[in-house]
């Protein structure tokens, strides 16, 4: 099967929703998005700035969404060491992470002082990944350890579903943290997917009955490029490479 992440347009965070920036870069998504067959579901964040993203998209498919309330953005609010900064749980400054052996294992970084400082952080990361497990076991993918045992005669079409989210930067990489097996704190502080860039996880099930996610695609933006739309910087700290 394959999941496609997607992360909203260029934000208006004060007003939940986009800029005319974001707008232009939800247009061009959504005329690649509909060129897309076969998509099986879609699944949206609760929050303005993804609905009026996947809005687009699923004008020009004519489809709905389903919602769920843990696709919103992962914003557990933590006081970074460094800087004093009150906000989302990453973004800390290099001196300080990259000293904590624990922060690039897959599960000890849950241990760190810092991700325990905010008593709903880890069980909201639990939620996330059972959400994300929940929805799986619909399409016949059961969560086994550390990768997935399937039921394609239960559900036969499964191996060939697509399935879409539009959501955020922080949830879509505490989803792929769990899929790939990577330390969240290592996806949020190397990785950067850009605003209304696609990322692509697909199943390899070369053994029958096992199955095991790999990223195909991370951060495309290649219909911002095609449409002469400058790639957005929200939430990189450096300029983006439009070439």
């Amino acid at each position: 099967m394959r999941i496609i992440f997607i992360r909203h347009g260029d934000p208006d965070y004060i007003n939940d929703t986009l800029t005319e920036k974001g707008i232009r870069e939800a247009n061009l998504l959504a005329n690649r998005v509909s060129k897309w067959e076969n998509i099986t579901d879609i699944y949206c964040s609760p929050l303005g700035r993804a609905k009026k993203t996947a809005s687009y998209s699923l004008d020009a498919l004519k489809r709905d969404s389903i919602t769920y309330p843990w696709l919103q953005e992962f914003f557990y609010a933590i006081d970074d060491p460094t800087t004093g900064r009150h906000g989302v749980p990453w973004d800390f400054m290099p001196e300080y992470w990259t000293e904590i052996e624990e922060m690039y294992d897959r599960n000890n970084w849950k241990n760190t002082e810092i991700y325990k400082s905010n008593p709903e952080l880890l069980p909201a990361y639990d939620e996330v990944c059972s959400g994300i497990d929940n929805i799986l076991s619909k399409y016949g993918y059961t969560r086994y350890h550390n990768y997935y045992v399937t039921n394609h005669e239960k559900t036969p079409d499964s191996q060939d579903a697509t399935i879409v989210f539009f959501c955020h930067l922080g949830v879509t990489f505490v989803m792929m943290s769990h899929l790939l097996g990577i330390s969240p704190a290592v996806l949020f502080h190397s990785f950067y997917i850009a605003p209304t860039s696609v990322t692509v996880l697909a199943t390899e099930e070369r053994i029958p009955g096992k199955a095991m996610f790999r990223a195909q695609v991370v951060g495309d933006t290649s219909h911002l490029l095609s449409g002469n739309e400058t790639v957005s910087t929200a939430g990189y700290f450096t300029d983006t490479f439009n070439g």
